[in-house]
């Protein structure tokens, strides 16, 4: 049975069409598959049990005629799969829900199950590493300089600590949600003024951190053992890079120091990582390890946009195709 690597993403998805073709030109079975057309677009049957062992087999069918068989899944990349309630919408809320649920019990159980496949990254690991107070803490545990940070929802302690730091930010932990016209949104880190903190802050929790006096941004991708690092600087020295034009940036391959490193393979195995995107804030020159300011890790970033995303895309083929990894630092 010939093995196969199983895409799980939404039909558009620029970022996993950068691994398929990096797969294809390695001459790796792929196939791609969205779970949330769950319906006639995908249909599937699935087996265990006496006469099939310990081990789910069967197939997964798609509208346009691809098969796979789950029995031959060697690795999956599961990328952004459309949300099964986008699927069900039309029904009424009680069988929305069920179906919903049914759907990700039932589908999603499976495929997050299949034995012996490599999953970059299993769903459940990038939920258990999706908390930013987990990842301050886990960086800081592995010896990432951190900036001093505030989770709170006391107007008193948030004025407290403003009084301490002098310059403090506020980040959101989520970005918004989909509003009424269909459109999600964000909030972007800002300065905040002490006068500015009122008895609002009581409504939920908010993150409040010291700021970094920054001499720039990295974003760094890890992918199995390979590190790719790209400096980002915007034109006016803005607070938080991803607010502006994204076409104004200005990249530049950095090193990343050795002990870094170490510490971005420890995190990623400790919440049993294959994949994050990691970001810094950087001090001085960045040649020291003092000058790297841990900030936060996407278990499922985005990296289809920088400079490097061909050679990424590449290192994701490698590991998908279960090829033999060597250690490699693409920031160097």
């Amino acid at each position: 049975m010939e093995s196969v690597v199983l895409v799980l993403t939404a039909l558009e998805d620029v970022t996993a069409d950068r691994v398929i073709e990096a797969l294809n030109e390695r001459g790796t079975a792929v196939v791609r598959v969205d779970p949330g057309d769950v319906g006639p677009g995908l249909v599937f049957g699935f087996r265990l049990g006496p006469s099939g062992g310990s081990t789910w087999g069967g197939r997964l069918r798609t509208a346009a005629g691809r098969e796979v068989d789950v029995g031959a899944v060697t690795a999956v990349y599961w990328r952004r799969p459309t949300p099964y309630a986008a699927r069900f919408q039309q029904l009424p809320r009680q069988s929305r829900e069920f179906a919903v649920a049914e759907a990700r019990h039932g589908l999603g159980g499976v495929l997050h199950s299949l034995r012996g496949a490599l999953y970059v990254n299993h769903p459940s690991a990038v939920a258990r590493a999706d908390f930013k107070p987990a990842q301050l803490r886990r960086f800081a545990a592995l010896g990432l300089r951190v900036p001093a940070t505030l989770v709170t929802n006391d107007v008193e302690e948030a004025r407290k600590f403003a009084a301490e730091h002098g310059r403090v930010v506020y980040k959101s932990f989520r970005g918004l949600p989909e509003g009424e016209d269909g459109c999600a949104g964000a909030i972007w880190a800002q300065r905040i003024e002490p006068g500015a903190l009122d008895d609002s802050v009581v409504v939920t929790a908010h993150l409040f951190q010291a700021e970094i006096p920054k001499s720039g941004d990295v974003r760094v991708t890890v992918v199995g053992r390979r590190v790719f690092a790209q400096r980002i600087s915007t034109p006016d020295g803005a607070l938080d890079w991803r607010r502006g034009d994204w076409g104004l940036l200005v990249h530049a391959v950095v090193a990343v120091p050795e002990s870094v490193r170490a510490a971005l393979h420890s995190y990623l195995a400790s919440f049993g990582l294959v994949f994050g995107c990691f970001d810094f804030a950087l001090t001085g020159d960045g040649t020291a390890a003092e000058d790297w300011w841990a900030i936060e890790c996407n278990p499922n970033g985005q990296w289809g946009w920088l400079p490097d995303a061909p050679a990424i895309a590449d290192a994701f083929a490698e590991i998908l195709s279960r090829e033999e990894v060597e250690d490699h630092d693409d920031a160097e």
